[in-house]
């Protein structure tokens, strides 16, 4: 399942501006907290830790205008904690957004037009 992350790497290419050099590093810096949370998602059993690492996400998710993923995390703080449906829809909106960690920027095209 593919998700549109066209907003958040519009919200990362305003926040660079012309340095294709911080837009990777932007992007980088989102994939690695956003992995950590998930991590911490998945290894969550009780519901404060459960409740706790899906709001991150949510928050994270918010500050970089990622609609997707704030949709994945409200669904996850209403799911039983360590519910591996909620926990793998972040994972492969992660992977979808991590396989194209090298940003519009490496291939020259603008991306806010991505």
């Amino acid at each position: 399942m593919a998700y549109e992350v066209g907003d958040l790497d519009a919200t990362l290419a305003a926040a660079a501006g012309e340095d294709a050099a911080l837009f990777v590093e932007l992007r980088q810096a989102f994939v690695e907290s956003l992995a950590t949370q998930v991590d911490l998602l998945k290894r969550s059993r009780c519901d404060g830790n459960w409740q706790m690492s899906a709001l991150r996400i949510k928050g994270l998710a918010a500050s970089f205008h990622a609609a997707p993923l704030i949709a994945l995390a409200e669904q996850a703080l209403v799911a039983a904690p360590g519910d591996p449906v909620a926990a793998r829809q972040i994972q492969n909106w992660l992977s979808d957004f991590s396989a194209g960690s090298a940003g519009a920027y490496a291939e020259g095209a603008d991306p806010a037009n991505a």
